[in-house]
């Protein structure tokens, strides 16, 4: 308990400003972002979880991961995505390689000493990265937005990142550059010519737990666009009409990671994470041919067990007659090469060394 509120009181700490300066829209104010649907929870909820947490059981297992380095790139037409742990996946499609939510931090957290930490390792090594091209960071949350890796990726990689609106401030008052910043709808040519569009999805935002800072920066999912079809990264959601919307604008999909993990309890979690069942839903709204389930079993950050999510999900696919190989619990250091859809048009130009 002391180190929460000792957390809680690093949270609160600073002043707050805007941070985008975009006309008002049907999700934007002029100062905050909202959902359609807005949720009120706000920190006395997050109190009463505090204090009437049920942790599940979680065992740390840091034995690094034996595995082998990637290619340096994949031609056109191919597609693999490797699971490096939470919302972190190497994407490598069409000579691009590409980072959601990048994290190979110890503490999804501001502090090096306190807050929630990894209880697996991350399934690539940082130094067996192959050249990264495009890094996408769909919120501001620590476990999401990792400060240390991103500064990492900036020197070592030299990559662009592409962040919801907003978010930008936080990249460049630490030096982290080039970063484009994008409301929902807006896209951006990747180095092949593909593009990458941000897209709607149901969450929130904040780094602070002061309510001035609340919502100051967009959440966003993205659609990237490969030569053999769509691939829909969710980032961190909750379940609503936006993959049903999501499937009609960019369909048909090639493939989708979605979220299943830090779920219970629902009276917190449902309006920000997806529960296995809703991750299920999501796949049959987005019809897409194959998914996988990302944020789960890295950092405690709920009341589920560390393999719940998981396990949950087989069972939840098994009841809706889906093959389990149509929707595995993403595990670290795993690849996934996907197939192209058999009617998919090319989109890259040109590939790059």
């Amino acid at each position: 308990m002391r180190f929460t509120l000792v957390l809680l009181a690093v949270l609160m700490a600073g002043c707050v400003e805007s941070r985008w300066d975009g006309e008002p829209s049907d999700h934007f104010d002029g100062r905050h972002f909202h959902n359609e649907e807005p949720f009120e929870e706000g920190l006395a909820d997050l109190v009463r979880f505090f204090l009437s947490r049920e942790p599940g059981t979680w065992q740390r297992e840091l034995e690094p991961i034996d595995t082998p380095p990637p290619p340096r790139r994949v031609d056109s037409g191919t597609l693999r995505m490797t699971v490096i742990g939470h919302a972190t996946v190497l994407v490598q499609a069409d000579g691009v390689n590409l980072l959601t939510d990048p994290i190979w931090s110890d503490r999804a957290s501001p502090l090096s000493w306190a807050g929630p930490h990894r209880y697996r390792p991350p399934g690539l090594a940082f130094e067996d990265l192959p050249p990264i091209d495009v890094v996408v960071i769909s919120h501001n949350h620590y476990d999401h937005l990792d400060l240390p890796t991103l500064r990492r990726l900036d020197a070592e990689h030299d990559p662009t990142f592409i962040v919801p609106a907003g978010d930008q401030v936080i990249l460049r008052e630490n030096g982290i550059t080039p970063v484009v910043p994008r409301d929902w709808g807006q896209g951006w040519e990747m180095p092949n010519g593909c593009r990458l569009t941000a897209v709607q999805v149901r969450h929130w935002s904040g780094r602070r737990i002061l309510p001035s800072d609340r919502n100051l920066s967009l959440w966003t999912g993205y659609v990237m666009d490969t030569d053999g079809g769509p691939l829909y990264f969710a980032g961190d959601t909750g379940y609503e009409s936006h993959f049903t919307e999501t499937r009609r604008a960019h369909g048909p999909l090639r493939a989708a990671l979605l979220p299943i993990g830090a779920y219970r309890p629902r009276w917190l979690t449902e309006y920000q994470h997806l529960s296995p069942g809703d991750a299920v839903q999501a796949h049959l709204d987005l019809q897409s041919p194959f998914s996988v389930g990302i944020h789960h079993g890295t950092f405690k950050l709920a009341n589920d067990d560390m393999n719940e999510a998981a396990d949950t999900l087989d069972e939840r696919t098994a009841e809706r007659g889906l093959a389990p190989d149509v929707f595995p619990p993403g595990r670290e250091g795993t690849t996934y090469p996907v197939p192209p859809l058999p009617e998919a048009t090319p989109c890259s130009s040109q590939g790059i060394s």
